[in-house]
């Protein structure tokens, strides 16, 4: 236990969303992506009710600008 370090200590993580889409396959392609990249994400909303989707990909602050580049092309698709 004396190295351990506890969550507390750790400075709080900044999250950007770095796309929000009703599209499921959107949202897959995008966390393929960011897997290749190897970018950190968490995705919000994935499970919601059968009828309504809404999924949302939120990565860190300083992976933001990147995590936004690669998936340009995919926020163009969900504002279409």
């Amino acid at each position: 236990m004396g190295g351990d370090k506890s969550f507390a200590a750790l400075p709080p993580l900044e999250l950007v969303t770095v796309l929000a889409s009703l599209d499921p396959g959107l949202v897959a392609i995008a966390k393929s992506i960011l897997q290749s990249a190897d970018i950190p994400f968490i995705t919000l909303g994935e499970r919601a009710e059968r009828l309504c989707y809404f999924g949302r990909i939120q990565v860190s602050r300083e992976d933001a600008e990147d995590a936004l580049a690669l998936l340009k092309d995919l926020q163009e698709q969900t504002h279409r």
